[in-house]
This record gives C-alpha cells, sequence and structure tokens, in this order.
C-alpha cells in the first residue's frame, strides 16, 4: 500500500515537516507494511523554506536581520542547485514571531525582509522565490523596497528613516536610482495564496488588517494611506499594480514587488508541487493525506488543501483531510476532491490543550483512520 502524507503546518502548534512526521508515525502503526511518502506543504507562508528544503537539493543559508519591529533575529533561507532562493518573508516580519502584547500594525515593517533579499542576492542566483504569508505588517512593502535602496522623503525633502505604516503618508516623493542593481538579473516569483488587491474592501488592510490588531478605525486610516502611496507610486513608475490580484499579500508586499521587481505570481502549492514531484507521487498512491490547522469553507481559496484536493480528483485517488478545527462549509471540498475530513481533537478540549497536543493528536488519529481503511478495504 503506498499512503502520500502531505499535510502543511498547523500554525503556531507543528512546523509542515513535524506534522507529516506524526501521521506516517500513526499510519504504521496500523498498517507497518505501508510505504509512506511524507510530503510537507506550504502555501507561500510558515514553513515555505523548509518544505521545498526537504524535497530539492539545497542548502539552508542562515543571516541576522530583524524583524517587524526591528527586533533582531536569525531567518533561515534555501539555496537551490546553486542558482535559485527561497525565501519566506514570514522568517523576517512574521506575525508569529510577535507577542501578542507587543503588535502594533503601525510600527510594523517588512525592513528585515529586505535584508534578507540582499543577503540572497550576495549569491549568484537567477531565480528568488519569495513566499508571502504569515506577515505582521501593512506597509505596502516600504521597508523591503528601503532595505533594497530604494529612499523616501516627506514634503521638506526630508529623508524618512521609518518605513512603516506611521510615515508612508508623509511620503512625496520615492527615489528608486539606488535600488541594488542585481535584482535586475533576478526572476522574483511570488509565491502566494492570496488574491486580494491592495485597497478597497477585499483589499490588504480591510481583510487582514484585523488580524494584526487593527481596529475598524484603523483600518479605514491604512487603507486610504495605501491608497495615496499607491497613487504616488503611479506617478513616478508610471504603472498602477493596486488592482493586481495578490497585491495586497502580506500587507501590500505583493504590491511593491510587482511594481518595483517586476515580480510574477504563482499559488503556493503548485511552487511546492513543482519541486516536491507532488503530482507523480499521487498519481501513484492508494491513499493521501492532508492536513491543517484550521479546514473550512476558505479552505478552497488556493489553500493547501484544495491543491493537493485538485491532483487527487484527477487521478481518482481518495483523499483524507485532518484539521486542529474542521467547520463551516466544509463540506463543500467534497465536490472538490476531498473524500473525507476530521478533526484531530479528542474530546471536549480547549484551543491551547489542542495546539500543545498537536502531534500525539495527528498520531492517534491517522491510527484510527488507517485501522477503519483496513477494514474497508477487506469488505
Amino acid at each position: 500500500m503506498i499512503i502520500v502524507v502531505a499535510p502543511d503546518s498547523f500554525k503556531e502548534s507543528l512546523s509542515a515537516v513535524d506534522a507529516a512526521t506524526a501521521i506516517k508515525k500513526g499510519i504504521l502503526m496500523a498498517q507497518p507494511d505501508a510505504e509512506v511518502f511524507c510530503i510537507p506543504m506550504a502555501d507561500g507562508g510558515e514553513g515555505t523554506v523548509k518544505a521545498i528544503a526537504e524535497c530539492t537539493n539545497s542548502e539552508l543559508k542562515s543571516v541576522s536581520v530583524c524583524n517587524a519591529l526591528g527586533e533582531n533575529i536569525i531567518a533561515e533561507w534555501a539555496l537551490i542547485d546553486g542558482d535559485t532562493a527561497v525565501v519566506e518573508m514570514a522568517s523576517a516580519a512574521g506575525l508569529e514571531q510577535i507577542n501578542k502584547d507587543k503588535r502594533n500594525i503601525y510600527t510594523s515593517s517588512t525592513y528585515g525582509v529586505g535584508l534578507l533579499i540582499k543577503d540572497v542576492l550576495n549569491y549568484p542566483i537567477k531565480k528568488l522565490i519569495l513566499g508571502l504569508g504569515g506577515s505582521a505588517t501593512n506597509d505596502a512593502g516600504i521597508g523591503m523596497l528601503n532595505a533594497l535602496g530604494v529612499k523616501f522623503y516627506d514634503e521638506h525633502n526630508q529623508l524618512i528613516q521609518a518605513c512603516c505604516p506611521n510615515n508612508i503618508h508623509n511620503i512625496s516623493r520615492i527615489d528608486i536610482s539606488e535600488l541594488d542593481e542585481r535584482l535586475k538579473t533576478v526572476n522574483v516569483v511570488l509565491a502566494s495564496d492570496v488574491r486580494n488587491p491592495l485597497c478597497g474592501k477585499n483589499g490588504a488592510s480591510h481583510i487582514f488588517g484585523p488580524q494584526k490588531g487593527a481596529s475598524p478605525e484603523q483600518v479605514l486610516e491604512l487603507d486610504e494611506r495605501l491608497n495615496n502611496y499607491a497613487q504616488l507610486v503611479h506617478h513616478t513608475l508610471h504603472i498602477d499594480c493596486r488592482e493586481y490580484a495578490g497585491a495586497g499579500a502580506a500587507g501590500g508586499l505583493g504590491f511593491a514587488a510587482l511594481s518595483f521587481l517586476n515580480a510574477t505570481f504563482k499559488p503556493g502549492i503548485e511552487v511546492i508541487a513543482e519541486y516536491s514531484n507532488l503530482e507523480h507521487h499521487i498519481k501513484e498512491a492508494d491513499l493521501v493525506i492532508t492536513g491543517e490547522g484550521c479546514i473550512d469553507e476558505q479552505t478552497l481559496q488556493g489553500k493547501t488543501i484544495a491543491g493537493i484536493a485538485n491532483l487527487s480528483k484527477r487521478y481518482h485517488k481518495p483523499l483524507i483531510a485532518l484539521g486542529g478545527a474542521v467547520r463551516g462549509n466544509y463540506q463543500d471540498l467534497y465536490t472538490h476532491g476531498l473524500s473525507a475530513a476530521f478533526s484531530i481533537s479528542s474530546g471536549p478540549m480547549t484551543l491551547q490543550e489542542s495546539m500543545h497536543n498537536c502531534s500525539t493528536l495527528l498520531t492517534q488519529k491517522a491510527n484510527d483512520l488507517m485501522r477503519l481503511w483496513s477494514i474497508g478495504r477487506q469488505v
């Protein structure tokens, strides 16, 4: 029996690699002879670097940068075959890196992401894959651009030092003359499941601002600031990317990469699938098991499970999804290739208990499922 295990991370609990290991352990408890292929997945957010590194000829690199609040941290990126770099912006400006009592959307910056990219550019890379999920920021990428050499000036022609939402409305002039020249020869690919524009009711501030701590009043103010800044970018570069699908990803980092780095978008699940040879493994499998922290109707919007469901449906393979929470209209996934979805909770428990015991719960649920699966195959 061939089983493909391809989960995403269980946020703030288990990485995709650890989740796959826990599920495999449960499978082998019930089916010791099963051939299990673990393919950790990601959609551009946390775990993207390690997911690709797990299945490629890559080398992990570490660099000292700063997080969204300017605190020193160590970030990792992957160098594949000497000429392709994989970076996740969450490693330098991630929401999970900041304690909840310290989160501040107005002072959070993507400057550390720019520092991370500068380190990447020290290598002879031709392609940069930049994962955009899990951000703490809403700065339209001005922090990243500043670290890469772009200068921002106010109406008095004074250089703006702190490039974050607190100052984005003060920008009157953009100078790109010192933007890192090495970027001109690099193909920048944005790995993301987010298709939102920069501004408006479906934009970065309205959709993602609240989860980063913005109040309803602040959401309106932030959206206005982003829109005015985007107008200045239009005036400066003579292009307008604010309505592009994905411009609102990572608090507008997608907009910055589209506008200044000539980047293109690719769904995160497709990037991982390409490097992991996921389609081939699913084609050969008897059963596919995936999972992530929450399974609901939004899972269809480019999330990992949706991508795996499409491949499983293409090859008529049964697909089971395990989630920390399974709620809402998740049954809509059944028409898109998912065979069944189960919560890993073994009984009433708090979110903290579920997160703390996630590995054990995944193993137990995988064991239970495989015992049931083996009975079905014997009938």
